[in-house]
């Protein structure tokens, strides 16, 4: 049988930075924010060529273990078969080990650019497919829904597949990132979660993860009590002291804010008039930054763009 056909042409993907649990919403909640990673991809008579710029650049591997590689390598794997050669450029921006999705960045435009080369490759592998496949190589579908879809997600495994509904966060929803120089290990983080909460604590968090869909879409007013949580985020604070007490000081001046993901990112939601406002919080430990949401997601972009 055959393997796929592949396009001569270069193509072009960029995927956003995600903000995963949104306080609440554990394993389930992602938010696309306005930081872009772009690849470059082209299909080539033989070997395999890998070239970084920007975040880990000096640290990640330009082989076969490269994580958009594997995930290119995968995709393939789903579409038929693997091409002679590769050539991948990696312009990174999202922070690694920050707690903003970079590691489902490179997969979402690993397996995006995979099937972007494949000729009919986006009826081999439908959107739904995708996301699956993004989610078993990330091991959850938080992060990697918002990548793929943009906006705001809420992602859940239902026979052993990823599923996701996008909605639209409210206009006037403004993220602030506070981006400490630490890095914390999502592995670590996860680490320190219990295997059993209070139940008084997870009807807690349910009442409030339902209650931050209206806040984030349509009645952002409420985003301060809808981001209350108390599955994760205190018992994470050992690993990121800084970050909690930013977390805290942020919530007592009554803006509603989170531990981005596993951390140590401290992600704000504010408006436009109390964005730059904030920026005072981040101190000399933090890089604050004020980003746009991100509402397209993953996308195959012209290589002049």
């Amino acid at each position: 049988m055959a393997g796929p056909a592949f396009r001569a042409a270069a193509v072009r993907v960029r995927v956003p930075a995600t903000s995963a649990n949104l306080g609440p919403g554990f394993d389930a909640f992602g938010l696309a924010l306005g930081l872009y990673d772009d690849i470059v991809v082209r299909v080539a008579d033989s070997g395999l060529s890998v070239d970084i710029a920007g975040e880990g650049a000096e640290t990640l591997a330009r082989d076969e273990r490269h994580l958009v590689v594997r995930s290119m390598r995968a995709a393939f794997d789903r579409l038929g078969g693997q091409p002679r050669g590769l050539e991948v450029v990696c312009a990174n921006r999202i922070p690694h080990g920050r707690g903003l999705g970079s590691s489902s960045a490179a997969i979402c435009a690993g397996v995006v650019a995979a099937r972007a080369v494949t000729i009919g490759g986006p009826a081999a592998l439908d959107d739904a497919a995708l996301l699956a496949l993004a989610s078993e190589l990330e091991g959850h579908p938080d992060n990697v829904a918002a990548c793929l879809a943009g906006g705001f997600t809420i992602a859940w495994t239902d026979e052993d597949a990823a599923r996701a509904v996008r909605l639209d966060p409210a206009a006037e929803v403004v993220p602030m990132v506070f981006i400490p120089s630490t890095e914390v290990l999502t592995e670590t983080a996860r680490g320190l979660l219990p295997k059993t909460v209070p139940l008084a604590d997870a009807a807690a968090n349910a009442g409030r993860s339902a209650l931050l869909v209206e806040a984030l879409t349509r009645r952002p007013e409420l985003l301060l009590p809808a981001t209350e949580d108390r599955l994760h985020q205190d018992y994470r604070a050992s690993a990121m002291p800084d970050s909690a007490a930013l977390v805290g000081a942020l919530r007592a001046e009554g803006v509603p804010a989170v531990i981005s993901g596993a951390g140590p990112t401290v992600l704000a939601l504010t408006d436009e008039a109390g964005a730059d406002k904030l920026l005072h919080f981040a101190g000399p430990s933090f890089a604050a930054h004020r980003l746009q949401l991100d509402r397209d997601g993953a996308r195959v972009l012209p290589l002049d763009g």
